[in-house]
């Protein structure tokens, strides 16, 4: 099963007029074979190209994901339209097809990576909602205190919420490598069963 070209992305328009943190990310860094991602050596995931810095785990035309820079837990991802769209129900349907199905290979990309099987999937909607960029907007957060200590009836994991830390930019290099390598595997694997299971069917 081949991948589109990215075609959408256009590295020669002008730079985003808003003050929007995710439509800088997203103009910054342009789409890429998510089964076949740049080197980490790569000027185009440099995670200088913009200040503060970008961690990319995942880049296509339609979604940008990449390491939230005050994150919840270790492997806490953001996922998001490229294009500005301040709430879900702003999202086409294609964008929204496109999120469902990175929503759950980033999950399985992100317990690969990190080793906890526990997870929020989080999405606010407006300033009441404690949504805080008004971008729409994907939190997957690894919950490894939670698992450990058996404690499984905290309601603010519920809401994704918990202490922030700054992230460790470091760490952050390797595991964003880790999470676009797994990324890329966990596709190629699916690849392969579909095909498995076609050839089953003829």
């Amino acid at each position: 099963m081949g991948h589109p070209p990215p075609t959408l992305f256009d590295p020669s328009a002008a730079p985003p007029d808003c003050a929007c943190p995710f439509c800088i990310i997203a103009h910054a860094y342009e789409p890429y074979n998510p089964t076949e991602p740049p080197e980490q050596s790569s000027h185009s995931i440099d995670p200088e190209l913009i200040s503060p810095s970008a961690y990319i785990v995942l880049s296509t035309p339609d979604l940008v994901a990449f390491l939230d820079i005050l994150p919840l837990s270790h492997g806490h991802l953001l996922l998001c339209p490229r294009e500005h769209r301040e709430k879900l129900s702003d999202v086409t349907a294609d964008e929204a097809a496109q999120l469902g199905r990175y929503l759950r290979i980033l999950s399985k990309a992100m317990t690969r990576t990190t080793g906890v099987d526990d997870w929020n999937v989080v999405q606010n909607n407006g300033a009441a909602a404690a949504q805080v960029v008004p971008h729409m907007h994907y939190h997957i957060i690894p919950r490894p205190d939670i698992r450990a200590s058996g404690r499984y009836s905290e309601s603010f994991t519920m809401f994704g919420r918990g202490k922030r830390e700054e992230l460790d930019e470091d760490d952050a290099h390797y595991l964003a490598e880790d999470l676009r390598r797994n990324i890329a595997a966990i596709m190629k694997e699916e690849e392969e069963e579909e095909e498995v299971k076609l050839k089953a069917k003829l």
